[in-house]
């Protein structure tokens, strides 16, 4: 494992998206079970607020890249990473290998439906994919001991190897951290919308919007009442303040 790179207070892996499936692959042929994380501008800032959300990422045993700031971010610290590894890109790849190893996938999230109609696109792309489950939890399912009980209990029964949870931060890593020690031998996903893509219930960015880390504006203009606070007063002014401490530490380095 090469040495982890320092971005907004977050310790990020610098690897590509196949060489983060590589190793996932790697450790799941010795038996071995882990956590990856995908921060983004939203998740750094939680991070940096929220003691337990930082620990949560800190925890992970493998973190990379979901947002483009944060690649230009490691890029003006004199630290580059080789490029933005998004969950939505990791749910296709990941998803690939497990079909090709037979490893069971397990898909968790999603508005009701969805994670159905996911499986079902990954299985047409993937047609040896084995799907161990799918669940999409009603909102606030967490609040509730015998629902959150339930959705546990169903993921731990199906015993997946790999399993992609797109309920967002930090509720899809809390939930992570209550599997894990129910399923060592388990990769899971931290994964956000990355299973309503893969659905096709959300349209992503085009491929040119993505790599000039404009994706968020894309996703704001179909959605705006869900995503406008979030991106427009929580996020830009968070990842604009990164980008000038980045480049004035990266000039005096």
């Amino acid at each position: 494992m090469r040495r982890r790179v320092q971005v907004a207070g977050v310790a990020i892996d610098p690897m590509t998206e196949s060489e983060a499936v590589d190793h996932v692959v790697a450790a799941l042929k010795r038996g071995e079970g882990g956590h990856l994380v995908t921060p983004n501008v939203d998740i750094c800032r939680t991070a940096a607020r929220d003691p337990r959300a930082r620990g949560l990422v800190e925890g992970a045993d493998l973190v990379v890249a979901d947002g483009m700031p944060l690649v230009w971010a490691a890029r003006l610290l004199g630290t580059p990473l080789p490029g933005r590894v998004t969950g939505a890109d990791l749910i296709w790849s990941l998803s690939e290998a497990a079909a090709f190893y037979r490893y069971p996938v397990y898909l968790l999230g999603g508005p009701p439906g969805v994670a159905a109609q996911a499986a079902c696109e990954l299985v047409l792309r993937h047609p040896n994919l084995v799907i161990a489950g799918v669940d999409s939890p009603p909102h606030g399912f967490e609040d509730v001991p015998e629902s959150y009980a339930r959705v546990r209990d169903a993921v731990i029964a199906a015993a997946p190897r790999v399993v992609f949870v797109g309920l967002g931060f930090p509720k899809q890593e809390l939930l992570i951290a209550s599997l894990r020690e129910a399923l060592p031998g388990t990769w899971f996903v931290g994964c956000g919308s990355a299973i309503a893509f893969a659905a096709g219930a959300v349209h992503r960015a085009p491929v040119w919007m993505r790599r000039a880390g404009l994706e968020w504006l894309f996703r704001l203009f179909g959605e705006p009442g869900r995503l406008a606070r979030r991106y427009l007063v929580d996020d830009l002014p968070y990842a604009v303040r990164l980008l000038t401490v980045s480049l004035v530490r990266g000039l005096f380095s």
